[in-house]
């Protein structure tokens, strides 16, 4: 039986790595073993990080919408637990965005909640 070698088939798979690798400095855009390592790397901070940015947006939420209610006489854990006692339903992305954006609204909500 003749021998078949993979020469294609290596190649081709070290040029994908490589291409994955574009924009990463030095060595790792270029050689197939360190852009190999770099991408797993890669990966798994791209992994680790889907999570944590979940709780990073909602700590800045919970920033923002602490400082808008100190505006209103009124502090982050006692609007919350008015607003539970209320049952009113808004998330705390939106609650930000209001305190940002919509300053009168975000107002009538704290009003509501305190109240």
């Amino acid at each position: 039986m003749s021998r078949v070698k993979s020469g294609k088939t290596t190649h081709r798979r070290h040029r994908k790595v490589v291409k994955a690798a574009k924009g990463y400095r030095n060595l790792r855009s270029k050689n197939f073993r360190d852009a190999k390592n770099a991408l797993m790397k890669a990966g798994q901070h791209s992994y680790k990080h889907r999570r944590t940015r979940k709780r990073d947006f909602r700590r800045l939420w919970i920033t923002r919408i602490n400082n808008a209610c100190r505006e209103h006489g009124i502090n982050y854990s006692r609007f919350i637990d008015g607003m539970t006692k209320k049952n009113i339903r808004i998330n705390r992305k939106m609650l930000a965005e209001l305190a940002v954006n919509e300053p009168e609204a975000f107002k009538a909500v704290v009003d509501e909640a305190a109240g």
